[in-house]
């Protein structure tokens, strides 16, 4: 069995994958960052990945404040920072595919990526030799820790947050990069579950959909498909190893499992049964 990047399972996957609501780079981000990395020798290598957000004029710019917060945050951890600079497909300057670029990974413990666009993140990463590099990182122990449109875009389902909440495409999923399904995690992961930035007036809820209109995507999942909602400044810890996930900081976790609700709150840990396909 193999997923979308073309990897095939393997009897023992000892990596982690942290899954970020938001606030990653907030206290209680960097709480979440700091226990995580400390599972590693010192210094610890970080690998930036600038690929969600690879099409903004200022991509340079957005990863080195994220550079600029592991090194100045993190500094129990004295990580060593490398951006890999992968902003679009292709084997050319900035390609997913470029060897160059996939070395930036070669020896890194932890892969952080975040802001952009899931849809891009997909488009640009899947079968590409970066992103089998990203997933033989986990295969070899690392962490991927995961903010916002990169959240959202390494489930097998994605959301097209931007095509459907500025542009107004009538709701529907996109294939995601599916980083998880080859061990039965069929996930749509949805951050910014709790969100409200829409006041009274608007539900921004459910990663901005609102309550509603996300009940009729929900409707268009697949039965065997697992809704994984992260609160703000929440974090989902999934241990491959351990076979286990965590939740971490101040919201809750949501799964919407057939036709089952179940809300985790912070400290609460599930086995990944409960995430596998329904």
């Amino acid at each position: 069995m193999s997923d979308s990047s073309g990897r095939h399972a393997t009897a023992a996957r000892r990596g982690r994958v942290a899954l970020f609501g938001s606030g990653e780079t907030s206290r209680v981000g960097r709480r979440v960052h700091e226990l995580l990395l400390a599972d590693y020798p010192r210094p610890v290598p970080v690998a930036i990945l600038e690929t969600p957000a690879g099409f903004q004029p200022n991509v340079a710019v957005l990863s080195d404040k994220v550079r600029h917060f592991f090194e100045h945050n993190l500094q129990n951890a004295k990580p060593r920072v490398t951006i890999v600079p992968a902003r679009r497909r292709g084997d050319g300057p900035h390609g997913a595919d470029d060897p160059a670029v996939a070395a930036g990974l070669h020896d890194a413990c932890y892969v952080f990526a975040g802001a952009g666009s899931p849809t891009y993140a997909v488009t640009h990463l899947s079968d590409t030799r970066l992103w089998r590099a990203i997933g033989e990182r986990l295969d070899g122990g690392a962490t991927l820790a995961f903010a916002s449109a990169m959240a959202l875009a390494v489930g097998t389902y994605t959301l097209p947050v931007y095509e459907i909440f500025k542009v107004g495409t009538d709701p529907y999923w996109a294939p995601g990069l599916g980083l998880l399904a080859e061990l039965g995690l069929d996930l749509a992961v949805v951050p910014h579950w709790n969100n409200t930035e829409g006041g009274a007036e608007l539900d921004t809820g459910h990663c901005y959909m609102g309550a509603a209109r996300f009940e009729r995507l929900r409707a268009q999942l697949p039965s065997t498909a697992v809704v994984l909602g992260i609160d703000e400044h929440t974090v989902c810890v999934i241990d491959l190893h351990a076979d286990l996930a965590t939740v971490h900081g101040h919201g809750a976790v949501t799964v919407c499992r057939g036709s089952e609700t179940t809300s985790y709150p912070p400290g609460a840990s599930l086995s990944l049964s409960t995430l596998r396909r329904a």
